[in-house]
């Protein structure tokens, strides 16, 4: 079994769920870490971010929900004693209340 670090990101967050990282086919992945980071200078913003079962697509489990991000803040989305393992096709996806104001960053340690 070979282990590879791997980051997921987005440089700016619509108001619509998107995809930030997709497990590969014939791999697992522990989520290490998520953090969400207001880029806006002046506005608060709010972040969602949610994880998506690939034999599920219709059933979105959200890590954080409608979270306030302060203008020039970050959180966490994932308690640091808390691990995610993705599945094949299983997908960590965000949105912010106004597009543009936030970035997402992903850690995670793919196993194939």
């Amino acid at each position: 079994m070979a282990n590879a670090y791997k980051n997921g990101k987005s440089v700016s967050l619509t108001t619509s769920l998107a995809d930030i990282y997709t497990c590969p086919s014939a791999t697992e992945a522990i989520v290490l870490g998520i953090q969400v980071a207001n880029i806006d200078g002046t506005n608060t913003a709010d972040a969602s971010v949610a994880w998506t079962d690939s034999s599920d697509s219709d059933a979105v489990t959200y890590l954080v929900k409608s979270a306030e991000v302060a203008a020039g803040e970050a959180i966490s989305a994932m308690a640091s004693e808390f691990k995610l393992v993705l599945e094949a096709g299983d997908k960590i996806q965000a949105m912010a209340s106004a597009a543009s104001d936030l970035c997402i960053s992903v850690s995670v340690l793919e196993v194939s």
